[in-house]
């Protein structure tokens, strides 16, 4: 290689013509080419996506393989970050290698689980491993490889989804012939974008005059007939899961209307019967039970003692003019009574030899009435 630009530039010194300076300059070029591609120095040959979706809760192992040159001497380095989004602000080292030493750097959520994928580093393979995944390890990561004077790197996206959770699906409408009937699926977690598509089992494709949105996840079927009777099964899916859940969609005959208004008819009517024999019911027990009322109170009052007259002083009930008065008096044996109606009644003496009992007249006050 030395010979051959020392031959360049010997050369250079004859110059003469167009030509010649053009095999000089084509000269110039073939040896800086081949000086380039001999001190070509660290190369990461990993290949793939340059984004990755994985499912949260799964593994994932981002790529970093390498080949150094024959030139690089220096001691190997290896450094995985999260590479920031704000172009002004630092990236996040989460692990290195160095010195044969391998080292994670800080405890927050996106470093852990992290680790090399292969034991021994530096054999070519500094790919990294995450055992379980989590929203937070949705970045951008770069690998860095250096060995001095080589030096190179890869850059790789990943993003963390949720898969979709088993979906509901239920029926909206009386599922009657003739009429719109629609059948619906939803997911309640799922990372987006969710795509929704329904497909009948074991009868055949949709008819085509049912229309289905795959954003939504409803099936409509505007003109209900016995030929969309059947399974039906609604697959919900991203980028990450899929999931389902079946239903089956019946075709029922609709009811006979003229049965249905005679019905009402005499449900009614019925109705009104039993309101008017409540209030019959209700009307004969309040007037029985006045009627009873009236009775007790007329037997109370032909029962009732007279009311108790005024009383009366005993000179008062004495002193009566119009009535006469039995006085009786012990005579020996016998019994000697006198009528007093005002007059003194001497009575004679008897055939015993007593004496008479003399009895003076009753006098009479005009306050108090006769003297007692």
């Amino acid at each position: 290689m030395f010979r051959q630009s020392c031959s360049c530039l010997r050369s250079a010194s004859f110059l003469s013509s167009p030509a010649e300076v053009s095999v000089f300059m084509l000269c110039i070029a073939s040896l800086l080419s081949t000086e380039l591609k001999c001190t070509q120095g660290m190369r990461v040959t990993s290949t793939g996506p340059q984004t990755i979706q994985k499912a949260e809760g799964e593994s994932v192992t981002l790529g970093c393989s390498y080949i150094p040159s024959p030139l690089d001497a220096g001691e190997l380095d290896i450094e995985w970050s999260m590479v920031s989004p704000d172009t002004t602000q630092k990236d996040q080292m989460l692990m290195s290698y160095a010195s044969g030493t391998k080292y994670v750097h800080g405890n927050h959520a996106p470093a852990k689980g992290l680790s090399f994928a292969a034991h021994d580093p530096t054999m070519g393979d500094a790919s990294l491993s995450i055992a379980v995944l989590s929203p937070a390890h949705s970045a951008t990561y770069q690998c860095k490889v250096k060995k001095s004077p080589g030096v190179d790197m890869r850059k790789v996206s990943l993003v963390v989804m949720a898969k979709p959770s088993a979906p509901k699906c239920w029926v909206e409408g009386g599922e009657l012939v003739g009429e719109a009937v629609s059948l619906h699926c939803k997911s309640a977690k799922g990372s987006t974008p969710l795509n929704y598509s329904w497909r009948r089992e074991g009868a055949g494709p949709i008819p085509a005059a049912a229309t289905q949105n795959s954003v939504t996840g409803e099936l409509k079927i505007g003109n209900h007939s016995q030929n969309f009777a059947g399974l039906y099964l609604c697959e919900v899916n991203n980028a990450v899961g899929a999931e389902r859940c079946r239903i089956i969609l019946k075709a029922n005959k609709p009811p006979n209307r003229a049965g249905v208004i005679v019905g009402t008819v005499v449900g009614s009517l019925l109705l009104i019967f039993i309101l008017l024999v409540f209030i019959g019911l209700l009307y004969w027990k309040l007037r029985s039970r006045h009627r009873h009322e009236k009775e007790f109170s007329n037997d109370i009052r032909e029962d009732a003692p007279p009311p108790e007259s005024r009383p009366v002083s005993r000179r008062t009930s004495r002193s009566t003019s119009q009535h006469p008065q039995v006085t009786y008096c012990p005579v020996g044996a016998t019994e000697v009574s006198s009528f007093t109606d005002g007059h003194t009644h001497t009575p004679s003496s008897n055939s015993h030899g007593h004496t008479p009992v003399k009895y003076a007249p009753v006098q009479y006050d005009s306050k108090y009435g006769y003297e007692v």
